[in-house]
């Protein structure tokens, strides 16, 4: 919440005790701005939220409370009632512009917040296989996942960001065995590549860094043992393509868990979660195989946990894998997985439930599809490799900053289309070129030779301009919309807030003459809000993982 905002909060809250002999709920006082500037600077509701605990009409209601609220909120310039009982508000000037200095003071720490008040949440996302490149949809992912970490971690949240690699089960062995036909193909024997494996490049480079690095060993070795070394190699080999990826892409993770951890090093953990399970009755046999009861606590229907073969299922490791991060002390698991997890979503919850975590422990939000589009047609394909975009191509044709702003300006559960037309213009209807042209503006305009240096004043009180005022409440509401953002995991907010400065700035830029020879004491006082302006839209491009340029 802003501190104009909680402000205001305070006074409607004691002007309900005085006037009503009540004690308000928290969640009952709000203060937002108004679409409509022409209704004030801020507005609340709660003279609706009154009336049915009040048997009055809110209008009735809201006019008995303006005398309080003008007593309790000096700040305010006027109080008054519109509509069926809203209560808007118009702040003064200088009540308005001491956000300046609050600014000025937090620096790169303005924005955060402790509204999280430190609730241990771990956030997995990206998590793909290490069996190939990251490509365009794993882009999506990466970027919300990275942005919403960031937003939690301002947020006070005590935030874990976590890769669960997907190394174990039949699609690693099948890597392995398309290593091996690419190792023989390299010194000129035969070799025939697995149906179900992998044909791409990166399976031939790394075939190639093998033959190299040991010579033709493995063509005679026992086969069990060569087989593990190409297993091994394969996901040592391709983790490190997509770590190299996601660093370009401005992505990290604190921790990387593998699915092998499960079978190899701690296979007692899944036996630990059968045995519970069966232990409650959750389990029973049936063809031989191992059912879950998944039904009894809402599953369409009950899941195998182990095949007749004796081989695990996908939701059996995965189940004790979520149980660890419980077991770690995170009170709220958060995992990012593609829409075709939907069916997923349920059968983990129901899992985690049967085993008694509290309902809600886990959430999941899933990814939907992406178009790369250019032209106005939809690209699939690259144009270099003929295979499927990758993350590296894409940051190498558009930009880090581009891509990263156009799939977090999305809501993630929705379809999107990329336009790489667009995202690679360097124009004003390119929105991250805009973003970041404002903040360049704003540090020429400090910098610019001539200008005179800024000295830090007690108060604003010579911004009066309408423009002036845009400004100054769009910077104060900064910690509550990160708040906000950070609470409904919605990074798309602080692009839309990013860009509402960006307009707010350039209007005020066009019409505002900021250096002004004949007018010190008001070029000081403007340079100070262009100071706080510039701060607190680069604190906001780093919650994206977006660059703040200087120069343009």
């Amino acid at each position: 919440m802003s501190d104009i905002s909680e402000k205001i909060v305070q006074a409607v809250s004691a002007s309900v005790r005085e006037a009503f002999d009540i004690e308000p709920e928290e969640k009952m006082v709000m203060a937002e701005r108004p679409r409509d500037p022409k209704m004030g600077d801020y507005s609340t509701n709660i003279a609706m939220r009154l009336a049915k605990t009040l048997h009055r009409k809110p209008a009735d209601i809201a006019a008995d409370l303006v005398p309080f609220i003008q007593k309790n909120l000096p700040e305010a310039s006027s109080v008054t009632v519109a509509g069926a009982g809203f209560i808007n508000f118009v702040m003064s000037g200088s009540a308005l512009s001491g956000i300046i200095n609050t600014i000025l003071d937090a620096g790169d720490t303005y924005g955060k917040n402790t509204s999280g008040n430190g609730e241990k949440i771990l956030v997995e996302y990206v998590s793909a296989n290490p069996t190939g490149d990251l490509h365009c949809g794993h882009a999506r992912g990466a970027a919300w996942g990275d942005a919403v970490t960031r937003l939690l971690n301002a947020s006070g949240y005590d935030c874990l960001r976590e890769y669960y690699v997907n190394d174990a089960g039949n699609q690693i062995n099948m890597l392995a065995l398309s290593l091996i036909a690419r190792y023989r193909e390299y010194f000129g024997l035969s070799f025939e590549l697995p149906e179900d494996g992998y044909h791409g490049e990166d399976v031939k480079m790394i075939a190639r860094q093998i033959a190299e690095q040991d010579g033709d060993k493995w063509l005679d070795a026992d086969e069990e043992e060569r087989m593990e070394y190409f297993r091994n190699e394969g996901i040592e080999r391709e983790l490190e393509k997509i770590r190299r990826d996601l660093a370009l892409y401005r992505v990290e993770f604190d921790s990387w868990v593998h699915e092998r951890y499960f079978y190899e090093n701690n296979s007692a953990r899944i036996q630990a979660v059968l045995d519970q399970m069966t232990e409650k009755g959750l389990t029973y046999e049936q063809d031989d195989a191992l059912w879950f009861r998944s039904t009894q606590f809402g599953d369409d229907k009950d899941r195998v946990l182990k095949k007749s073969s004796g081989l695990l299922t996908y939701l059996t490791p995965d189940i004790a894998n979520h149980v660890y991060k419980l077991e770690r002390g995170y009170t709220k698991l958060v995992d990012l997985l593609g829409a075709d997890h939907h069916s997923y979503v349920k059968r983990m919850n129901c899992a985690l439930e049967a085993l008694g975590y509290p309902k809600g422990s886990l959430e999941v939000d899933l990814i939907q599809m992406v178009r790369m589009v250019e032209n106005g047609e939809e690209v699939k394909m690259s144009k270099r490799t003929g295979n499927a975009i990758t993350l590296r191509e894409l940051c190498e044709d558009v930009g880090v900053d581009a891509a990263r702003w156009f799939f977090v300006s999305k809501e993630v559960g929705t379809h999107m289309d990329f336009d790489m037309n667009l995202a690679r213009e360097k124009t004003n209807d390119n929105p991250v070129y805009y973003v970041q042209y404002a903040h360049a503006r704003m540090h020429n305009v400090l910098h610019k030779e001539g200008t005179p240096e800024f000295v830090k004043e007690e108060n604003y009180d010579l911004l009066n301009d309408p423009k002036e005022l845009a400004l100054l409440k769009q910077i104060s509401e900064f910690p509550k919309t990160v708040a906000d953002a950070a609470k409904i995991r919605q990074p798309n907010r602080i692009c839309g807030y990013c860009l509402q400065l960006a307009r707010d700035f350039h209007s005020f830029y066009n019409s505002c003459r900021v250096s002004d020879p004949e007018n010190p004491a008001l070029t000081n006082q403007r340079l100070g809000l262009v100071y706080a302006c510039m701060i607190t839209l680069k604190n906001a491009l780093e919650l994206i993982g977006v660059e703040a340029p200087e120069r343009m």
